[in-house]
Parts: structure tokens; sequence; C-alpha cells
């Protein structure tokens, strides 16, 4: 009788269940620090193409 329970259809065997509460709290924190780490990537870039365009013209003036 216990196998037989087991190999019910119901709803719950027959389709995959949705996503908790939990997992799509854990994808929203996990997409907004991407966008984080992604912007703060951005401004590194921009920041070191500045700075290397500094270093750059100081030295053609010393040259």
């Amino acid at each position: 009788m216990e196998k037989r329970m087991r190999n019910r259809i119901t709803k719950d065997t027959l389709f995959k269940p949705k996503r908790s509460k939990a997992q799509t709290k854990a994808d929203i924190t996990d997409q907004t620090a991407r966008a984080i780490l992604d912007n703060e990537e951005a401004k590194r870039r921009a920041k070191t193409a500045r700075l290397r365009a500094a270093r750059l013209k100081m030295e053609a003036r010393a040259s």
C-alpha cells in the first residue's frame, strides 16, 4: 500500500514545484550584488583610464 501512495499522481508530483520565496530572495540578492559589482568595475576602469591618460600627459610634458 505504501508503494501505491508514493506513485500517486498529484499536482505536486506531476508539475515542477514553484520557486520558494527563499530562492526568489536569493536570486534578487544575487542580481543586486552582481549589479553593484559591475558598477564598481565600470567606475574602476574609468578611473584607471583617466589616471593613465593623465600620467601619459605628464610624461609627454617631461620629455
